[in-house]
């Protein structure tokens, strides 16, 4: 054994003793001591304080005996329970006077709740989902997906397809080319999930059995806003049924309308942008794509169109009819 394994630590709980320390404590409880040399594969022993050396020969080692050392456990335990027995009583009593207060007007329904930070989100939306019965509708804009996002949709999903409740999503086109995407498809296949697609969607939108809605208040996402007030979430749920009406199913192939210049949809869409005064930016975000892949668009579209700059090509773009496909 080298240096560094000997010297190397367990970091485990003592309820969770590994079988090295298990051995060796007992082979120490049954002849009184032990070799320090022998305890070198479980240096967790000296860490939980179940050996202590020999006063008498520094070479070997004493076990403290079980009695001793769950007593001295069970004590911090217990210590630890006083102290959080006192803190509720002291929290019952620094609440009880506005009890009654409380107890003579019935509590507000918040018809909008402000989330900030993204556990309180999460923890929001997991409680909303655990109350979910029948069906989710979610809007995701942007690109692909994490593989973490993915995977937590997959274990949300089916938790929710186990009670019986659909879930209806939709992208942009652009997840299209995301494997990850393609592989949460097929994997959620036949269990009650519907995926659409379509070139540009509006922010993050989450219902849950129309009875409660989530849309981001910040770019950022890192403040949400959770919807409670009937109209507000039903007008949510129409505008998702709109959008989920024009969209593709992921399982059927995107088709747009040719035009004579040989201008793809997604230039299409991307020209109309550059009309209205979009950045590339703006462009790439609205339409899920990244900075890169949209100005590779802007170069083909400049070139189906013979433009030499970008001035010339929004003067292009307006005196052709590609707008108009």
């Amino acid at each position: 054994m080298t240096a560094n394994a000997a010297n190397s630590t367990h970091p485990h709980a003592i309820t969770e003793m590994c079988d090295a320390a298990k051995q060796l404590y007992a082979s120490a409880l049954r002849s009184g001591r032990i070799p320090r040399a022998e305890v070198d594969p479980a240096p967790c022993l000296m860490d939980l304080a179940l050996l202590h050396p020999d006063p008498d020969d520094a070479l070997w080692l004493r076990p403290v005996p079980p009695a001793s050392a769950l007593a001295k456990r069970l004590q911090t335990i217990e210590n630890e329970i006083q102290v959080n027995r006192r803190l509720s009583v002291e929290l019952t009593d620094t609440f009880e006077p506005f009890m009654a207060i409380s107890a003579q007007n019935p509590p507000p329904t918040y018809a909008i709740t402000v989330l900030e930070g993204d556990s309180r989100i999460n923890a929001a939306l997991d409680l909303a989902l655990a109350d979910t019965e029948f069906e989710v509708l979610t809007i995701q804009p942007g690109g692909g997906r994490s593989e973490d996002a993915l995977n937590a949709a997959v274990s949300r999903g089916r938790a929710l397809n186990g009670r019986g409740g659909s879930i209806r999503t939709l992208y942009q086109h652009t997840v299209r080319h995301s494997q990850g995407t393609l592989a949460y498809a097929e994997m959620m296949a036949g269990d009650k999930v519907e995926i659409r697609t379509l070139e540009e969607l509006p922010d993050r939108l989450l219902v849950f059995d129309r009875t409660v809605a989530f849309i981001p208040a910040q770019d950022d996402r890192q403040i949400a806003l959770e919807l409670r007030h009937p109209g507000l979430v039903s007008y949510l749920a129409t505008v998702f049924e709109h959008f989920w009406s024009r969209a593709t199913p992921l399982v059927e192939p995107v088709t747009y309308d040719p035009t004579p210049e040989g201008i793809s949809g997604v230039q299409r869409s991307i020209a109309k942008l550059l009309v209205e005064g979009h950045v590339d930016e703006a462009i790439a975000r609205r339409l899920g794509m990244n900075v890169r892949t949209c100005r590779a668009h802007i170069a083909k579209l400049a070139s189906a169109l013979g433009s030499r700059s970008r001035a010339q090509l929004g003067y292009l773009i307006a005196q052709s009819n590609i707008l108009d496909a």
